[in-house]
């Protein structure tokens, strides 16, 4: 078997390639640094074994020698290895010692490249490397060398010659005296001089300043930065850190498998999300009664259509031809969608997207127990069994799922704990119900958290529990969610 050397890229979980998604997604073994997104970890198999070998100033989980028996002793075995690094495996990321080590084991192995922070920070904070009547050339250089070889290879007074862009790795904590070299080798001490740090990721911050501030120690860069030397270092085409909710730290409380496109809309817009998911969903074992007594069908969520459909349809073979005739009500457009990926377009959606609201769009009764079968969760409000019941219809509930209490992260749980967080947002009852009961009380009246919700019987939860909302959303989709957090956070 390989073992893969995967670029992970600077940060951002969306700049790893294609190639090395698709090798983490059969990983048995991943080797993971620490600037690697965790994120990328989600996309290896459940079962595959994880290896934190991060370094960070002052701290080392683990050392090069180290690392390097691991991939070693893992691909000798025969097991799918991916050894997921930072940026570059090639540039200033040590995987040419991991593929002269595999190589003298006879281990074969494959490099992936990825992007590197030199390119990518900059780009994320506006600053093009090279630019027309600007820069003809780029130098990457560590400013952190091996100190075991008692001599530096790096000529900062030639390099300060070359002119051009020089971007600098691993050099926030020798900055000052490699800007008086810079400057004594002849770069003018206004030189431009950009310092990216935590490039492509939610807490990206640049310092724009001097080589003669730097040289002073007028300016704190702290680690990790890229920093770019030159005159492209005064441009600012700025993107990145001019979204709307970017800085802003945001909880997201669904079912991780419905979570992604919550996240990915707010991630477009700069936000840190933190997954917190307070509910998981359980697909519920029912059979299903014969469709052809019933006049009704009723969906009251996305997950009530995808699990008896699954169960009572894909299961058999069947599909939306199985339910000729019945007329089909959904909650919602969220309801409605995932009816229409089925096949099926809603016969019912009322204008809020609220239990009560379908009932009072509901037409009455051809004849006295017209039937209605109303596929839900295991536990639900009876607001339309027993509305529906009222004006002569006779329902049956089918129970395709429950809402189970989530195990979220401790790391997420104690950033909410300690008021770490912009925003919370809740999407049903149940995410709030399990939300306190895994949290706990949050802090206080004054400049805490703000709690969005996506609509009134959510919003009453919340409050039932001492929770204050600070805005709902209108209308009671997840469209309108993020508009009000855009709303309040902006």
């Amino acid at each position: 078997m390989t073992v893969f050397l995967v670029g992970a890229g600077p940060g951002d979980p969306g700049l790893i390639t294609v190639r090395g998604a698709e090798l983490l997604s059969r990983a048995e073994v991943v080797v993971f640094d620490r600037l690697a997104s965790p994120q990328l970890l989600d996309l290896a198999p459940a079962g595959a074994e994880r290896v934190n070998v991060g370094k960070a100033p002052g701290r080392v989980e683990m050392d090069q020698d180290g690392i390097n028996a691991v991939l070693v002793d893992r691909g000798t075995r025969g097991l799918a290895v991916v050894r997921l690094k930072g940026g570059d495996p090639f540039v200033f990321g040590r995987g040419g010692e991991e593929a002269e080590a595999l190589r003298a084991s006879g281990v074969d192995f494959e490099i992936v490249p990825g992007i590197t922070s030199a390119i990518a920070a900059p780009a994320y904070a506006g600053i093009p490397v090279t630019h027309r009547g600007l820069s003809t050339h780029v130098t990457v250089v560590t400013g952190h060398e091996d100190p075991a070889k008692g001599r530096t290879d790096v000529d900062w007074e030639a390099l300060a010659r070359a002119g051009g862009t020089l971007v600098i790795l691993m050099g926030a904590g020798r900055i000052t005296v490699i800007a008086q070299r810079l400057i004594d080798g002849g770069r003018p001490a206004d030189t431009p001089v950009a310092a990216v740090r935590n490039g492509t990721r939610p807490d990206q911050h640049t310092v724009r300043t001097t080589l003669a501030a730097l040289a002073a120690a007028d300016v704190v860069i702290q680690p990790p930065s890229a920093i770019v030397v030159g005159p492209v270092a005064a441009l600012e085409f700025g993107w990145f850190e001019s979204r709307p909710l970017f800085g802003r730290r945001i909880v997201v409380t669904r079912a991780r498998e419905q979570a992604s496109d919550l996240r990915t809309r707010l991630e477009e817009l700069g936000a840190e999300v933190i997954e917190l998911p307070s509910i998981e969903i359980a697909p519920l074992e029912f059979a299903v009664p014969d469709l052809d007594g019933y006049s009704w069908l009723v969906f009251t969520s996305a997950n009530g259509v995808h699990h008896f459909f699954e169960r009572a349809l894909d299961a058999k073979g069947l599909d939306a031809r199985a339910l000729a005739g019945l007329r089909v009500a959904a909650i919602g457009p969220g309801t409605a969608a995932a009816l229409a990926g089925h096949g099926l377009r809603a016969d019912l959606l009322p204008e809020r997207f609220v239990a009560e609201s379908l009932l009072e769009a509901f037409p009455t009764p051809t004849a006295p127990g017209e039937r209605v079968l109303l596929a839900r969760a295991e536990a639900a409000r009876d607001v339309l069994p027993e509305g529906l019941g009222a004006v002569g219809y006779a329902v049956d509930v089918l129970a395709v799922y429950r809402t189970e209490t989530a195990t979220p992260s401790p790391a997420a749980l104690d950033q909410v704990r300690a008021g770490a967080v912009d925003a919370i947002t809740f999407t049903s009852s149940s995410t709030v119900t399990n939300f306190v009961d895994l949290v706990g009380p949050l802090p206080g009246p004054g400049p805490g958290a703000a709690i969005v919700s996506i609509g009134p019987i959510t919003s009453a939860t919340a409050a039932e529990l001492g929770l204050t909302v600070t805005t709902e959303a209108d209308p009671h989709t997840i469209d309108a969610l993020v508009d009000a957090l855009l709303a309040t956070l902006t």
